[in-house]
């Protein structure tokens, strides 16, 4: 579930969807993640490289945290730098998820602190079918972490906001725009 309109956190930002759809929707033929064909791809390095926009992304991200979140875990590659602005300003350590655990040195999953019985809200860019963030949950359960939210910078899920595709693996999702908040800023 995505935290409901009442509680949009670009109400306080009003004109953070234009700048984002301005910065990051590319038109073309893009095979995402998911192996899905999209005629636009949000391109969310756009906004991350750019530290105003991505301080405003991460401002807006702080008030969907649950008050509960003792770890941020970013995943890689484009939620850690949102994680680690995220992290700068509410205090609270980030950790940095990798896609499978490495194969030399320490063999982490996630750099940073231990995720043993801590409760961890992933950080994400961009989720659509949410498959990278399913994988994240389930691999920090399995270190002994709680995992029940995903906060992401947009929510293109294919059934919008309503129609959340990682309630099967329990994780809620909050974003800070949605697709169809983007495509309504579209110019």
């Amino acid at each position: 579930m995505t935290a409901d309109a009442s509680s949009n956190p670009t109400q306080a930002d009003p004109g953070l969807a234009a700048d984002i759809d301005a910065t990051c929707r590319l038109r073309g033929e893009f095979v995402l993640r998911s192996g899905q064909i999209s005629n636009e791809y949000f391109d969310k390095y756009l906004f991350e490289a750019q530290p105003a926009l991505l301080d405003r992304v991460a401002a807006q991200m702080v008030g969907l945290l649950p008050e509960d979140t003792e770890l941020l875990g970013g995943l890689e590659m484009g939620g850690i730098p949102i994680a680690a602005m995220v992290s700068a300003k509410t205090g609270l350590p980030s950790l940095f998820v990798r896609k499978k655990a490495k194969e030399y040195g320490t063999k982490k999953l996630a750099e940073g602190p231990d995720v043993a019985g801590k409760r961890i809200t992933l950080i994400e860019d961009v989720i659509t079918t949410g498959g990278a963030v399913k994988n994240a949950a389930l691999a920090l359960r399995e270190y002994g972490a709680t995992v029940e939210v995903v906060v992401c910078a947009i929510d293109r899920s294919p059934g919008g906001p309503t129609d959340n595709p990682l309630a099967e693996v329990g994780l809620e999702i909050r974003s800070v725009l949605t697709k169809a908040e983007l495509d309504a800023v579209r110019g």
